[in-house]
């Protein structure tokens, strides 16, 4: 069972980028899909989180309004649409999976974890 995170890169301040995050099984169908980020020597955050049975998402205040969670069930892949990008955004950003998704924020309530993608932001 693997995540297989993609999307980083640099971008200047109020850019955009798509992150990806595909499953490599349909095991997940059942599970809640998060993305979370850590900055440098910051602890690992949550950003936001979707419901892979019904869609439902949530967000991290900190981006409301400018991102975006998303998923493709024949692709097995999981998007974050980042808009309106700040050097706060700076991080790497992983997805997960967890069979909980009521402790969808949770970081250790997430089961299996792809490689980090990059971000970064410049102003």
């Amino acid at each position: 069972v693997q995540l297989q995170a993609s999307g980083g890169g640099s971008v200047q301040a109020g850019g955009s980028l798509r992150l990806s995050c595909a499953a490599s099984t349909r095991t997940f169908s059942s599970y809640v899909m998060g993305w979370f980020r850590q900055a440098p020597g910051k602890e690992r955050e949550f950003v936001t989180a979707i419901k892979w049975s019904d869609g439902s998402a949530y967000y991290a205040d900190s981006v409301k309004g400018r991102f975006t969670i998303s998923r493709d069930n024949a692709k097995i892949t999981v998007y974050l649409q980042m808009n309106n990008l700040n050097a706060e955004d700076t991080a790497v950003y992983f997805c997960a999976a967890g069979r909980n998704s009521y402790y969808y924020r949770v970081r250790d309530a997430y089961d299996y974890w792809g490689q980090g993608t990059l971000v970064t932001v410049s102003s």
